[in-house]
């Protein structure tokens, strides 16, 4: 047994969220929504960008991830850093990671980001 890769990864936002995920994820990082089954709960949205899948859960005792977070891989960090701080998102940087520029925001609901490029 080995584990192979990675299907995707789900973070939390508090109830009626969803209209404030699709601006940050959608449009604010560029990722396309994705159409979630039938059978799955009818809250939350999905997001994808090219084989990244996202998704977002909505949790009614919903607390940040203020330290566990998602790294995505980008391949132009400066004109994103741009981006996010025009879209009102602060972004900050941390201990250097040999082999890669990086740094953190905040999504609309309190969660930890970090964006990642190849050095």
């Amino acid at each position: 047994m080995a584990i192979i890769g990675l299907d995707h990864i789900q973070i939390a936002i508090p109830p009626n969220g969803e209209d404030r995920a699709r601006e940050f994820y959608g449009e604010l990082l560029g990722m396309h929504e994705a159409p979630k089954p039938d059978n799955l709960s009818p809250s939350g949205c999905w997001f994808e960008r090219g084989s990244v899948s996202l998704h977002i859960g909505v949790d009614p005792d919903f607390v940040p991830a203020r330290k566990a977070h998602p790294a995505l891989l980008v391949d132009d960090l400066a004109t994103l850093r741009e981006r996010l701080e025009a879209g009102g998102h602060p972004t900050h940087d941390d201990k250097p990671v040999e082999g890669y520029d990086r740094f953190f925001t905040f999504d609309p609901f309190g969660n930890r980001i970090e964006f990642m490029q190849y050095a």
